[in-house]
């Protein structure tokens, strides 16, 4: 296996050349937090008048696509709510058109998924907070809503033992769906020294109390392709996917058969490809991007003389 190539100006032509589809990684590629990266904005307006397609998709589930629209907006790009795949829609329309879902699923999520939900005519229960109280004997107690047939977890800072307890007990039911939007265990907070938990370890926790695992529709797993497919024209080997995690957006491309580009605003740095390169596990080895760059801010520059 290769070292990825960094992408340089020489290498502009052949790598603009090799797709038509362009897929970017939102928080830590076109920004960080709620700060644009700069250039990121007029990158995209670029790619456009290139006659390139670029669509965005992220494993965050906290929002609705009306609420990436918004941030999109308020930090000056140009995008269509149909170009956006957030893993709330990604859960909403699975459950909706892949389960043809009847009946009601016991959400552990975020507003953005309820609103998705809502949009898709799906029943729920179980969001907001939800604190357990008592002892073992009252837990035991909790009354079980019969019409609960999936559980769907993503990102939810009001999660709580409770949760664990109603989600791991639903889907000890085996005719219970049990869904994640990500496995995500962490995200980087820049200089600050906390550790945010994410999705992951919410469904790590209901997954060994119930010693079951959940069935995970976003990133590196291929539904999320699958979805843009049945809406855009996209040919694999004419796509390339832009992100800044070697275990989701890298791991992504390879297994759905797309071009890749890590950039190294976010989490992923070159030494986590050369540990990648050098470990035992094949699945590391496999996933090493074609291309690196330091920046898409980097990228905007060099195609200003395109």
């Amino acid at each position: 296996m290769s070292r990825a190539k960094e992408l340089t100006k020489q290498l502009l032509r052949q790598f603009v050349d090799s797709f038509d589809t362009i897929l970017f990684d939102c928080d830590g590629v076109l920004w960080q937090s709620n700060d644009v990266i700069s250039k990121t904005p007029a990158l995209i307006a670029k790619l456009r008048d290139m006659g390139k397609q670029p669509l965005f998709v992220t494993n965050n589930s906290t929002k609705s696509r009306r609420q990436y629209m918004e941030k999109f907006a308020k930090l000056g790009f140009k995008v269509s709510e149909n170009e956006i795949f957030c893993t709330a829609y990604l859960a909403a329309i699975y459950l909706r058109n892949i389960l043809n879902f009847q009946g009601k699923a016991y959400l552990i999520g975020s507003p953005g998924m309820q609103e998705e939900f809502k949009l898709f005519d799906i029943n729920y229960t179980g969001t907001g907070p939800d604190p357990v109280a008592g002892e073992v004997e009252d837990w035991v107690k909790i009354p079980l809503d019969p019409e609960i047939k999936a559980v769907v977890i993503g990102q939810d800072v009001q999660f709580s033992y409770k949760k664990i307890l109603l989600a791991a007990t639903y889907i000890r039911d085996r005719t219970v769906s049990f869904v994640a939007t990500d496995h995500e265990g962490r995200h980087p907070h820049g200089a600050a020294k906390i550790v945010e938990p994410g999705t992951g370890s919410i469904v790590s926790a209901v997954e060994t109390a119930a010693g079951r695992d959940a069935l995970v529709l976003g990133k590196p797993h291929k539904f999320m392709v699958d979805l843009i497919k049945e809406k855009f024209t996209l040919e694999p080997r004419r796509t390339v996917m832009v992100g800044d995690r070697l275990n989701t957006d890298i791991q992504l491309g390879k297994n759905a058969d797309l071009h890749t580009l890590l950039v190294l605003t976010g989490v992923s740095k070159l030494s986590d490809v050369d540990s990648n390169l050098e470990s035992s596990d094949p699945t590391d080895r496999e996933c090493i991007p074609d291309y690196y760059i330091e920046s898409l801010t980097k990228l905007t520059e060099y195609l200003s003389d395109f």
